[in-house]
């Protein structure tokens, strides 16, 4: 198989780490090394963060919009002709199903264009304010960007910074995850190939640790910070940027409820919300978490996800017919493994218990999904974002009770309606606190709609045209020009 080796983007080079440290990417199902990359450290951010601002400050880039529509549109053609290689290392970096990883290319590639096209509509606005007197808004590029990616969708969630920030202007300097650093550098690559990008507009930096993070956050020639992560870490970042005053986007934790109503056919629904709740081997920040089915349709929903829990097929990500991959890192299956065997001791029923794989797939970091049920909404794992295939189960009797279940979290990411009534699917969704309520569906993410969270799932929005807001400043020019 071909091996990737990736290096560092910088001012428009690509360049070893100034340390001269590689470090290696693994393969999550069998821990096979498929590449190295530069490890870099604040050293290297700092020329990235100097490179960046260079290239902000000459109006070639920030004042261009059709040059920027332009590299844009050629970079997703470029992408695009690359879309099963890209897919097959996606799968091979991060250990998700190889048809999860098509579908995240293709995403890609889709919302590149879909920024493309809103580059050169970017309006402000001029009003009289008086005889004479004129109020000019304008929408400028807000400078320099830092985006902190995460690994378990690195495509998809590159490009909703990436993109957004670009079409507005910004310059960026990309920080990824060390599991998903060599997709990262492939997808840069590709826009790094097009003519007409002028150089220090786009930089990458890897890195083992948080050291790049944590100077992109601090230094004040950055002006925004896209983060996409833990709730725990976005505090952080909160705390650390408030001496610069920065913008931040920050999409953070959740915890997902499906709100099951008496009405639908619960031998559909079940097997569509074990998907929902394995995308990624429940490693997705929108993941379905916790199902709230009406006490009259309990019984048979319990047994209905036992048997879909049950029925997933697990294994590597290129293997045909899997449905669900290994956890991303030795790490990680630690962590979740733990939280997960806590919550089979204190729960009130086990009805799916999770198991770490062994046989042919003992070399991966596999572990089987976990299906609970309990009462207590106040129960840890009902509260916690455990990053894993754990699902709670629980019931309500009436309206009233499950949107209060659904809304007692900290978080407010997402959550799912599922009914036959329209006014009903419609009353709690509204009444639901959640930057995104699907109805009947789970999951559904895309380029033209915002999302992001209330309370402790953030601030601001991705995809969609509100997410330039995260991108831009509003600039107000005053001219008292007078009358004839």
């Amino acid at each position: 198989m071909t091996t990737f080796n990736a290096l560092n983007l910088i001012d428009g080079e690509w360049r070893p780490a100034l340390s001269g440290r590689i470090a290696n990417s693994v393969n999550p199902a069998n821990q096979e090394i498929i590449g190295t990359f530069a490890a870099a450290d604040a050293a290297d951010a700092d020329m990235a963060i100097a490179a960046a601002r260079r290239a902000f400050e000459q109006p070639s880039w920030a004042q261009n919009p059709r040059l920027r529509q332009n590299v844009m549109l050629a970079w997703a053609d470029r992408l695009e002709r690359r879309t099963e290689e890209l897919a097959q290392l996606l799968t091979r970096e991060n250990g998700k199903v190889i048809g999860q990883s098509r579908g995240e290319i293709a995403g890609s590639v889709s919302e590149i264009r879909y920024y493309a096209g809103l580059t050169r509509y970017i309006p402000g606005h001029v009003f009289e304010v008086e005889p004479g007197v004129y109020s000019t808004l304008l929408k400028e590029p807000a400078g320099v960007a830092g985006l902190i990616i995460p690994w378990n969708a690195p495509a998809i969630l590159l490009i909703r910074s990436l993109t957004p920030a670009l079409a507005a202007g910004c310059t960026v300097v990309i920080k990824p995850a060390p599991q998903t650093a060599l997709i990262t550098a492939e997808i840069i690559r590709e826009l790094h190939g097009v003519s007409g990008l002028p150089k220090g507009v786009v930089n990458l930096v890897a890195e083992t640790g948080h050291e790049i993070a944590q100077t992109l956050v601090a230094s004040p020639e950055v002006d925004v910070i896209s983060f996409t992560g833990s709730s725990d870490t976005g505090k952080k970042i909160m705390a650390a940027a408030a001496p610069t005053m920065k913008k931040l986007s920050l999409e953070l934790g959740g915890k997902s409820c499906c709100v099951v109503f008496p009405d639908v056919d619960i031998a559909r629904v079940a097997p569509q919300l074990a998907a929902a709740a394995t995308i990624i081997s429940g490693q997705q920040c929108t993941a379905a978490r916790r199902v709230l089915v009406h006490a009259s349709r309990y019984d048979e929903m319990k047994a209905a996800l036992r048997m879909a829990f049950e029925k997933i097929v697990i294994g590597p990500g290129t293997q045909a017919g899997a449905q669900m991959g290994p956890l991303i890192d030795a790490a990680a299956l630690k962590r979740v493994g733990s939280r997960i065997e806590e919550t089979l001791d204190t729960c009130d029923e086990v009805i799916v218990r999770g198991r770490r794989l062994d046989g042919d797939l003992a070399d991966g970091f596999f572990l089987s999904p976990t299906l609970v049920a309990h009462g207590d909404t106040s129960a840890f794992f009902c509260q916690e974002e455990i990053f894993g295939p754990l699902v709670v189960l629980e019931k309500f009797e009436s309206e009233k009770e499950a949107v209060a279940r659904a809304n007692h979290t900290e978080y407010g990411l997402s959550a799912s309606v599922w009914t036959q009534d329209g006014a009903r699917a419609l009353r709690v969704a509204r009444a639901l606190r959640n930057g995104t309520v699907w109805i009947n569906d789970h999951n559904k993410l895309f380029a033209e709609a915002e999302t992001g969270g209330y309370r402790r799932s953030g601030l601001g929005r991705l995809h969609g045209y509100d997410a330039l807001i995260d991108f831009v400043e509003i600039k107000h020019i005053y001219q008292n020009a007078g009358v004839v």
